[in-house]
């Protein structure tokens, strides 16, 4: 009878738990329903300042997610190309060029490779680009031999991370502190009674990595060291590093540009947003944007169920190139999308400010540069210094620059238009004021083929200079007074949320 009992009871409980959970799933149908009915709605427009990989990825996930017309989505982008950081250009005859590089990782990534899973390869029929990008990491594992070298052209053994126990208790306290309690301070500040901490392997492999400096935000540091946690224990090898089959704007904005293409969004570059009108009240609602399109001043109303989003700051903007014979100007004045952001900060609370992002180039620049080559004469010298052949080291510190200069080479070519008898190699440096160990100039005062000869000297590879020097097509450094922008000090409400409350 117990049992009968028990069982009727268990059916009884069965019951309720299945009409529970059908009122749940009609519940959650009729919100299903709403929204994509809103996305659906074919008076609804949305607009997305700037054309980096936020806005191209937000107007995929409406295409993806809420079955959104492309017609009805428009991305406003002020350069004359998409993808806003992601960036790689150039030909065989005056070189290429990429301003930088994104690490990617399989582990931590998870947005990332569940968007891309969902857009085609170019270049593999039927695979996704998430398919293509593991594939070809998969075949070409990185494992760095030569993570930092020093003045004597030394590779340095790095298994050992060099803290001592103040550092170790200084990281741990940093981990375990909230980052309410972090707001304002620097890294420097942290570490003040542990100075040892930056001339251990761990900072210098992990500053490089990541373009951090002393002065950066503490809580970015505590923040990146969260989200990399996996790298932590094989920093100086880079073995979780995720490569791209070529560069980062061929192997994922120009797939990504592609399917919003085939889906008909609407995209205007050379279109700079200028300013952006509210409503008047309290509520955050645009109204209307003003942009200068090929120099003519245009005005897009905005209706109330339209949708704005925009990317508030370009960690490239006022971003210059150089040559081999010309060094790259430095103008930080007038950030474009950081005067926008100051603008629509001053109209309505909530929207964050930007001062302590662009109001410092002399602590967020720093330089890269892209040497292309014919032959492979010197990723050769590099390959046999190393141990890597190209693409499966990764950045090669020369620890004692005073530029603290790194270089990377990728698996060749980079470039879907790079000949088979052509190389290239991309660095970068942390100082640009800093006079040079060879070259007695500040970095950012540096021609091209100056920034190389620093290098070939620092490799002391001189001896091969002038026939090194022959083989060089063009080395193109470029300038960016904001590239370390996102990493400055500040309160946690100079960033604003995603969705600002209003």
């Amino acid at each position: 009878m117990a049992a009968v009992m028990l069982n009727s009871k268990n059916q009884t409980k069965k019951k309720k738990n299945e009409q529970t959970d059908e009122k749940e799933k009609e519940k959650q149908g009729k919100q299903e329903n709403k929204q994509e009915r809103g996305c659906k709605s074919t008076d609804r427009q949305v607009y997305f300042i700037g054309g980096g990989l936020a806005s191209l990825a937000g107007a995929a996930y409406l295409i993806r997610d809420c079955h959104m017309e492309g017609k009805r989505i428009h991305i406003l982008e002020g350069m004359s190309v998409l993808g806003g950081s992601n960036d790689g250009a150039g030909d065989v005859n005056n070189g290429f060029v990429c301003r930088g590089g994104r690490m990617l990782n399989e582990e931590t990534y998870e947005n990332f490779w569940e968007l891309f899973k969902d857009i085609p390869s170019l270049d593999m029929p039927n695979k996704s680009v998430t398919e293509e990008i593991l594939n070809f990491d998969h075949l070409h594992p990185t494992y760095a031999q030569a993570r930092l070298i020093d003045k004597d052209g030394k590779i340095l053994d790095v298994k050992s991370m060099g803290f001592n126990t103040a550092d170790r208790i200084a990281l741990f306290k940093l981990m375990r502190t909230r980052e309410e309690d972090l707001d304002g301070m620097t890294i420097e500040e942290w570490f003040k009674d542990t100075p040892h901490f930056f001339e251990t392997n761990f900072w210098y492999m992990w500053q490089t990595t990541f373009a951090f400096q002393k002065w950066s935000s503490l809580f970015e540091l505590r923040r990146y060291m969260n989200r990399m946690i996996f790298e932590f224990s094989r920093i100086e090898t880079l073995e979780g590093v995720t490569r791209t089959p070529y560069n980062q704007y061929e192997s994922v904005i120009l797939p990504l540009k592609v399917y919003l293409s085939e889906h008909d969004v609407d995209f205007s570059i050379q279109a700079t947003v200028t300013d952006i009108d509210f409503k008047d009240g309290e509520k955050i609602t645009a109204t209307a944007i003003h942009l200068d399109k090929n120099g003519k001043e245009e005005v897009i109303s905005l209706q109330e169920k339209d949708l704005c989003i925009m990317t508030n700051g370009c960690m490239t903007d006022c971003a210059t190139l150089g040559d081999r014979n010309t060094a790259p100007k430095y103008c930080p004045e007038n950030p474009i999308s950081g005067n926008l952001w100051a603008k629509v900060a001053k109209k309505k609370q909530g929207l964050g400010n930007p001062e302590p992002f662009f109001n410092h180039p002399d602590e967020t620049n720093w330089e890269s540069f892209t040497v292309t080559m014919k032959g492979n004469k010197f990723l050769k010298m590099i390959e046999k210094f190393s141990g890597n052949i190209p693409g499966s080291g990764a950045l090669m510190t020369l620890k004692d620059s005073n530029w603290l200069m790194s270089i990377v080479v990728a698996a060749q070519p980079h470039f879907k238009n790079q000949p088979m008898d052509t190389t290239i190699f991309w660095g970068y440096g942390l100082y640009t004021d800093r006079i040079g160990n060879y070259v007695k100039k500040p970095m950012r005062e540096c021609t091209g083929e100056e920034l190389f000869i620093e290098l070939i000297h620092h490799l002391h590879m001189e001896a091969e200079q002038e026939e090194i020097l022959d083989s060089v097509v063009n080395v193109i450094p470029c300038m960016m007074p904001y590239i370390d922008a996102q990493f400055q000090p500040r309160a946690m409400s100079d960033r604003p949320k995603v969705v600002p409350k209003g």
